[in-house]
C-alpha cells in the first residue's frame, strides 16, 4: 500500500518570507486546485478558541487558505458547531461573539463565518457512516453537509481525553451537533438538573417521544421512552438537561473518527495542521497551559490520518520544553503524549480510523522550502 503524501514546511523564515507565505506555497505544492473548486462552496473547519485562551490559531492562517479558495473560484466559509459544555461558544450567538473576540471577522478571515450547527445547535443531518463499527450513523451540522468540498485548519496540540487533538478531533469531535457530541462523548440518555431547570416546558415541545414530563414544574426524563437524540439538550435556555460523560478514551477516540469519516466521505477534502504553542490541553479551556514543545511547522495533507500521525510523530521526537507540564510528570519514554496524559492512548484513534478507511498511518513527507 502506497504511502500518503504530508506537505511539510518548518517554522524558519528569512527576511521578505513569512509562515503565511510558506502556507501559500504548501497549498501550491499540493495542488489544491485539482479539488476543482470553481464555484464550489468549501467548509473550512476550524476551532475558534474559547475565550480566553491564547494557544487557538490566529485568523491569519484561515485567511491565507480563504484566499486561496476564493483565487480558485471557490466560495469558502470558517464554520464550527456548537459545544456539549457550558460554555461561551455553547449557541451561535455567543459562539460569534467568541469568534470575534478572538480576531475572528470576515475582514480578517477573508470569508463569511457559519455556525455550522445552527442556532441551538439543533440543525444537524443524520450521516450514514460508511465503514462505520461502532456507529451506524453520525449526526453532523447542516452547513457542513451541505459543502461541496471540505478543509480542515487544525492547531495540533495535547488533549486530556483523546490524548492528542489534530484534524480527525476537529473534523469528528467538532462537527457533531449537540446531539452527536453526547453520542460521542456519552453511552447513556441526557438527565434534567432539578435545581436549574425553571419548568419552562420549551424541552418537551422538541421530544419527539414525548419522553418529557412535568412534576411541581420540574422535567424528568423517561429514559425506556428517550432515544439519546439529544433535541433537548439544544432547546434548553437554563442548561438543565445535562449529560454523564462516560465515555472512556479509547471509546470516544474511536466514535470521533467514525464522526470524521462521516464529515469527508464522499467529498474532496484537505487537511492542514500547524503544530505551533503545543498546548497539553484542549483549546476549549478558556486558559492555556505553557507550550511542551517548539514550535515545529505545518503539516498539510489530503489524509487526516497521516497528517496527524506525522505530527505526533515530530512531537514526539522534539525536545521538551523546561518549565512546561512535562517537568511535572515521571521520567519516561520519548511519547509525550502519553507522560502528559498518562489515562489515554492516542494511538486508538489512528488506528481505528485507518481500520475504517479514514486515512492511512503511514506517509511520505514532502518539504516545502
Amino acid at each position: 500500500m502506497s504511502k500518503s503524501e504530508v506537505f511539510f514546511t518548518n517554522m524558519r523564515c528569512e527576511f521578505g518570507d513569512s509562515l503565511l507565505k510558506k502556507l501559500s506555497r504548501i497549498l501550491d505544492k499540493a495542488n489544491i486546485g485539482s479539488m476543482e473548486l470553481d464555484r464550489k462552496f468549501a467548509a473550512i473547519k476550524i476551532h475558534f478558541g474559547e475565550p480566553g485562551n491564547l494557544a487557538f490559531l490566529r485568523p491569519n492562517f484561515a485567511k491565507t487558505l480563504a484566499d486561496k479558495i476564493t483565487g480558485l473560484g471557490g466560495r469558502p466559509f470558517l464554520t464550527d458547531c456548537g459545544t456539549l459544555y457550558v460554555g461561551r461558544r455553547t449557541h451561535a450567538l455567543s459562539h460569534l461573539e467568541a469568534a470575534q473576540e478572538n480576531g475572528y471577522w470576515p475582514a480578517t478571515a477573508g470569508c463569511q463565518i457559519i455556525i455550522g450547527d445552527g442556532l441551538k445547535g439543533t440543525d444537524d443531518v443524520e450521516v450514514p457512516i460508511e465503514g462505520g463499527i461502532v456507529l451506524k450513523t453520525a449526526l453532523i451540522g447542516r452547513a457542513i453537509m451541505d459543502a461541496d468540498v471540505v478543509f480542515s485548519l487544525n492547531h495540533f496540540k495535547g488533549h486530556e481525553g483523546t490524548g492528542f487533538g489534530g484534524a480527525i478531533k476537529n473534523l469528528g469531535m467538532g462537527s457533531g451537533s449537540r446531539a452527536g457530541k453526547m453520542a460521542m462523548h456519552n453511552d447513556g440518555k441526557p438527565r434534567v438538573h432539578p435545581v436549574r431547570c425553571v419548568g419552562c416546558k420549551t424541552c418537551a415541545k422538541y421530544c419527539a417521544q414525548s419522553a418529557i414530563s412535568f412534576d411541581e414544574k420540574k422535567a424528568s426524563i423517561d429514559e425506556n421512552a428517550c432515544v439519546g437524540c439529544g433535541r433537548c439538550l439544544g432547546s434548553c435556555n437554563y442548561h438543565a438537561i445535562v449529560i454523564d460523560w462516560d465515555s472512556a478514551g479509547d471509546a470516544l477516540n474511536r466514535k470521533m473518527a467514525e464522526y470524521a469519516k462521516a464529515v469527508v466521505q464522499g467529498r474532496p477534502n484537505f487537511h492542514v495542521n500547524v503544530v505551533n504553542q503545543v498546548s497539553p490541553y484542549c483549546d476549549c479551556h478558556a486558559e492555556n497551559d505553557a507550550a511542551v514543545v517548539p514550535d515545529l511547522g505545518i503539516f498539510a495533507s489530503y489524509d487526516p490520518v497521516a497528517a496527524d500521525a506525522a505530527c505526533v510523530e515530530a512531537v514526539n521526537r522534539a525536545t521538551a520544553l523546561a518549565g512546561s507540564i512535562v517537568d511535572d510528570r515521571p521520567k519516561g519514554g520519548k511519547d509525550l503524549f502519553t507522560r502528559i496524559h498518562p489515562n489515554t492512548d492516542w494511538r486508538s484513534q489512528l488506528e481505528h480510523a485507518e481500520k475504517i478507511g479514514l486515512g492511512r498511518m503511514a506517509y511520505k513527507l514532502v518539504t516545502v522550502k
